[in-house]
């Protein structure tokens, strides 16, 4: 094994960690908010303290990655955030579980622009895109973190119990992978630091930070609000209530693993226009049919939506030539995983004002932001003809 090999497993592991962390959060949900009583209301105001977590860590994940370098930065991002899933499954009261979420998000965020860093930096040293393939890991991490949920659930394990094994798994995996990541980033940075990119934006970077933000907040509705969906709409059996998170987690994952070929077959606009339909088409199945198989069918359509925007998003952004790669990953990652950590608090407050029906019908809207925004004229040049820039 090459290398070059190697430091594309050890990235994509450090993809599949934090996967596997987050799914194993989400899918505990409706058990830990049923445990300390809460209502949609409040577990949307709790969830806010994942973006106010995220928020707070960008100056220090800005700083640790610029001067310390992507692979330093990965290693101590990945322990905080494995480390920091247990005190989610100890907290016992609303108090006690938000900074526990607000350390989890700190974390989450600082892991994200550390490996899509180290993501960038491998696409370099490849021909064809492999973006797709690093957040397919992230998506099959989502899956079996699922599906380890329902599994460990069924046999009547807390939370707890749950999470202190996913740290130890997680523990192992990035002691193992820290050795082969990439030792240099790629790329010069800007003249004007960071700070003067996201001071002055390009307007072509704007509009891709949008397209992450629409597409990520439907994922993160997806992870955070899949299960109370079937818990308090679909209302299946006990055992099947994880049923819809893991369609969509599953049909994710695959459509991650294949939006390589097929955005070098048929254009990044035109994907981006797919994702659009197929998760608003999703999410209409699922809110205007609420019965087991409408809904699994929807979500199953809503994850293969969601499957290449990100991915699409962050290549599109690491094409720019306005700034460095580095540069402009931030601002669109930014933007996007603001949309992912932001959309879970605004559907709880909407679910306790109107419905959750209506919450999810909201998501659909924003979710034909993808397809618009990405058929906007005045189509920027990359260098890359396999995949066009986003028109």
């Amino acid at each position: 094994m090459t290398s070059t090999t190697k430091s594309r497993v050890a990235v994509s592991a450090f993809f599949f960690l934090p996967g596997l962390c987050f799914a194993s959060w989400a899918s505990r949900i409706p058990d830990i908010s049923a445990k300390l009583g809460m209502s949609s209301g409040q577990l949307g105001q709790l969830l806010l303290a994942i973006p106010l977590g995220s928020m707070l860590s960008l100056p220090l994940a800005g700083w640790l990655t610029a001067n310390w370098g992507s692979r330093r930065t990965v290693l101590l991002a990945s322990v905080l955030y494995a480390c920091f899933l247990p005190l989610l499954g100890w907290a016992g009261s609303f108090w006690t579980l938000a900074p526990a979420l607000a350390l989890f998000g700190f974390a989450g965020n600082m892991l994200n622009i550390a490996v899509n860093t180290q993501a960038i930096g491998l696409q370099e040293l490849y021909p064809k895109p492999i973006m797709g393939s690093f957040h397919g890991l992230w998506s099959l991490a989502g899956f079996l973190g699922g599906a380890l949920g329902t599994l460990l659930i069924g046999l009547h394990r807390s939370p707890l119990q749950h999470f202190l094994l996913i740290l130890v798994v997680c523990l192992a995996i990035a002691g193992w992978a820290q050795a082969y990541t990439l030792r240099k980033d790629v790329g010069k940075v800007d003249e004007g630091g960071p700070g003067f990119s996201l001071r002055h934006p390009d307007p072509y970077l704007l509009r891709i930070g949008f397209i992450a933000f629409c597409g990520m907040m439907s994922e993160g509705a997806m992870f955070d609000w899949a299960g109370v969906y079937f818990q308090k709409v679909v209302r299946p059996d006990a055992a099947l209530v994880t049923a819809g998170y893991v369609a969509c987690m599953s049909t994710m994952a695959l459509g991650r693993f294949l939006s390589d070929y097929f955005t070098h077959r048929f254009g990044t606009v035109r994907m981006l226009q797919l994702s659009s339909a197929l998760i608003v088409s999703g999410l209409l199945l699922a809110v205007g049919f609420p019965s087991l198989v409408p809904a699994v069918a929807g979500f199953l359509l809503i994850g293969f939506g969601i499957a290449s925007v990100v991915p699409l998003s962050y290549s599109s952004a690491g094409r720019a030539t306005s700034v460095s790669p580095g540069v402009a990953l931030a601002l669109v990652s930014t933007i996007g995983f603001l949309g992912f950590l932001l959309g879970p608090p605004l559907i709880g407050f909407l679910a306790q004002l109107f419905s959750l029906r209506t919450a999810f019908g909201l998501v659909a809207i924003v979710a034909t932001g993808i397809g618009v925004l990405a058929s906007l004229p005045n189509p920027v040049p990359v260098a890359a003809p396999q995949a066009e820039p986003v028109a």
